[in-house]
């Protein structure tokens, strides 16, 4: 019963890092990265997103939720994890290792945006717009913070795709596993553009 339990909330934890919460990531940097057409243009996004209905609901069921239940499933087996190089090879083994650092990293990244973002709209000290991520971005230490912290959730999104499709069952043979990889670097560089461009936008308007 236990290995079945553990059997399922795995699946699960796999299933959310791409539905809903990979989707939302990519949205997200989508979003910000429309900043690079200017604060008008990012401002009526942005303000879009806010006022859709039942939103605070929705990011609860959608994000939120997700979120938490992915990071404290995804720091237990971060903690109980055997590393195998003869299993994964050497290549695989360095993916799944950087798989848990980058999971830690965006505990503590995904905690602090969201203090300084949702939590402070929250308590009526700021609002979510071009001049918030202007501002936080300002600082250079800051800046080099949320690169560190964008490409580790967009690496830890490719990657987890990679591992995913193999989970499910999508990919099986040896074949189909190496296109996937490189489907996964595609989907790395893309959006992981997005995220680098989206922070160069806030920080130095270009």
């Amino acid at each position: 019963m236990a290995e079945q339990r553990e059997f399922f909330f795995r699946r699960l934890h796999s299933l959310l890092g791409v539905v809903p919460i990979g989707i939302f990531l990519v949205q997200h940097l989508f979003i910000n990265h429309l900043a690079v057409y200017g604060e008008e243009v990012f401002n009526t996004a942005a303000g879009i997103m806010h006022e859709l209905p039942f939103v605070l609901l929705l990011e609860t069921l959608v994000i939120y939720l997700p979120i938490l239940f992915h990071a404290i499933l995804g720091v237990y087996i971060v903690f109980t994890s055997r590393y195998s190089t003869r299993r994964y090879g050497f290549f695989r083994n360095w993916m799944f290792a950087l798989q848990r650092v980058t999971g830690i990293i965006l505990v503590i990244f995904i905690a602090w945006h969201v203090f300084e973002t949702r939590v402070q709209l929250a308590l009526g000290n700021v609002d979510i717009n071009y001049s918030l991520m202007e501002g936080i971005l300002s600082s250079t230490p800051m800046f080099w913070f949320y690169v560190v912290g964008v490409l580790s959730a967009v690496f830890h999104f490719a990657n987890g795709l990679w591992s995913f499709m193999v989970t499910w069952g999508i990919t099986q043979t040896p074949k189909s596993q190496r296109i996937s990889t490189y489907v996964c670097l595609i989907v790395f560089l893309a959006v992981g553009y997005l995220g680098i461009r989206s922070l160069l936008a806030f920080a130095y308007g270009v």
